[in-house]
């Protein structure tokens, strides 16, 4: 295939991830600003890109959905290293020689590790009034701070209102450690790896993703449904995926 023309100055390229350079991307298959999606290859791996004005403002939310509609459908037909939402390289020698090739026995470890996988993000969310209520049943202390200082006004500085405070937090830790524990001792045999995310709220219990292989998907499916009806009075479980492996591709910033 002969090589294309030189792009304007102005012009370079998006990229979305790599893969195997016999991978096929669809010809329907467009990204930013609707460019098509191609492939630049090296060595037996490929970084699928699509062409983008080098002065465009970055960061739309639009941007976002399009990067990951490509990297989701290069993941549907194949193994993908997802790259980085923003990346943009100059000129296709770029790509070939600062991209790829200078780091392409990183592209060919993290390809083999995760061919024939998928990622899964489960959020785990407390019943707030539930979990509260546990928390002060279960500790005497708290308990009777609690039926002390419930009259006073809001806002009210109080010493037991912040010691009330200092122990619910410790409390709510140690249970969200204890039921974490529970979830992912369940969920492990099915996975093949995964990572915790951050979080925050009082409701907030777990937000981890997980690799697994795409053989194994319904057991863990079926594993988590039947966990889902055993917590559900106090625990809220949502499962999002199969999505690209964006979440075990260590180091996302290359060259």
């Amino acid at each position: 295939m002969p090589e294309p023309a030189p792009l304007p100055e102005d012009v370079g390229y998006y990229v979305y991830g790599v893969v195997p350079a016999d991978a096929g991307v669809p010809d329907d298959l467009r990204g930013l600003d609707d460019a098509a999606v191609q492939l630049i290859e090296v060595d037996g791996i490929a970084a699928a890109v699509g062409e983008v004005a080098l002065d465009r403002p970055p960061g739309r939310r639009a941007d976002l959905m399009a990067h990951s509609k490509v990297v989701d459908a290069l993941a549907d037909s194949g193994v993908v290293v997802p790259v980085q939402f923003g990346s943009v390289i100059v000129d296709r020698d770029s790509v070939r020689d600062e991209f790829l090739a200078a780091n392409g026995e990183h592209f060919a470890r993290l390809l083999s590790v995760l061919d024939g996988t998928t990622e899964f993000i489960l959020r785990a969310t407390y019943d707030e009034e539930q979990v509260l209520a546990e928390v002060v049943r279960e500790d005497p202390t708290i308990a009777d701070l609690h039926r002390h200082t419930r009259d006073l006004p809001p806002g009210t500085p109080h010493p037991d209102l912040v010691r009330l405070g200092e122990l619910v937090s410790a409390a709510l830790e140690r249970k969200r450690a204890y039921d974490t524990d529970l979830i992912l001792a369940t969920l492990r045999p099915h996975v093949l790896d995964h990572v915790e995310r951050a979080g925050g709220g009082v409701d907030h219990l777990l937000d981890v993703a997980f690799l697994i292989d795409r053989m194994t998907t319904k057991q863990f499916e079926d594993t988590l449904e039947g966990l889902a009806e055993a917590v559900h009075e106090r625990i809220r479980l949502r499962l999002t995926g199969p999505v690209a492996p964006y979440d075990f591709v260590e180091g996302q910033q290359w060259g």
